[in-house]
This record gives structure tokens, sequence and C-alpha cells, in this order.
């Protein structure tokens, strides 16, 4: 008998345009939780990462690593946008505020790649990301912690 019963997380592959905007957004929605059990569901159970220069597998490894990011991170708030979709496949580029311990305000700019399964659930994650410092006041993500208001720009909105 199975220890993870087969779920379904649409939307599915195959991707059009529309869905793969909603997965994304769907990904946005539960990153912006900043809760690493939630989010670690939308995951295979042996699902394969590449985050920056860590590479590591599974859904315990990606709630503990969620666990340290969100540690660190504070008041992280995140924008994904699709680049491009084919089948079971999904490019997104994004960008998110935080600030560390000491106050120090940073922009973080990065692409994922996105493999899923049949279920649509994502089977392999590779991320670059690359962190830009930025004064409080060059902040752009300006919305209560959580899910982004559906009137808040994107990131083609603004300009990033």
């Amino acid at each position: 008998m199975s220890e993870d019963p087969v779920v379904s997380r649409p939307p599915l592959p195959p991707f059009t345009a529309e869905t793969a905007a909603r997965k994304a957004r769907l990904a946005e929605d539960a990153w912006n939780s900043r809760d690493p059990a939630r989010v670690a569901q939308a995951y295979t159970v042996d699902s394969r990462w590449r985050n920056r220069a860590e590479f590591f597998q599974g859904r315990a490894a990606i709630e503990a690593f969620l666990q340290r990011k969100w540690q660190r991170e504070l008041e992280y708030r995140l924008i994904k946008e699709v680049w491009a979709f084919t089948g079971d496949r999904i490019a997104v580029r994004f960008a998110y505020e935080w600030h560390d311990d000491s106050g120090n305000w940073y922009r973080s700019h990065g692409n994922e790649q996105w493999e899923f399964d049949a279920q649509g659930l994502m089977r392999r994650r590779e991320a670059s990301i690359n962190d830009v410092r930025i004064a409080a006041e060059e902040r752009r993500f300006h919305w209560p912690l959580g899910r982004r208001p559906d009137e808040h720009p994107g990131l083609s909105e603004l300009s990033l």
C-alpha cells in the first residue's frame, strides 16, 4: 500500500496559456503564505530541486529548506509571471522582496523551470536567483503579508 495516495493538483498538463498562468498564480499564493508544509504539498514526494547552488530531493527536504529560507528572508512578498510553457513544463520569472534580521532590504530576481507529473504535482524545479540590495524606499511590493491582491500590479506592470 502506498504511503502517499495519488493526489490531483489542477490545473493539469498539458498546459495552455490560461492554465499555465493559473498554475503560476497558485504557486505564488502558496509561497506568499510562507507555510512550508502547504508549499511542499504541491510537489511529488520525490521532487528534485535545484535552488541557487543547493540540490536536494523530496518533500521533507523541500519543507526543511523553506523553513530555513523564511527564517532568514523576513516579510517575504513574491510575484511570479509565466515566461513560457509547453506540455508538462512551465518556465516562470519572479521577483520577491524581503529583509534580513538587520533590516536590510533585498529584491531577489530569478527564473524557474518546472516539470509536472500527470496529476499536476511538480516533479522537478530548477531556480536561478540573484539578490539586489535595495533601500526601503525602493520597495514595490506593498501589500499585507500573504496573498498578493488581484489589483496589485504584476512584474510586467512594475517594469521588473
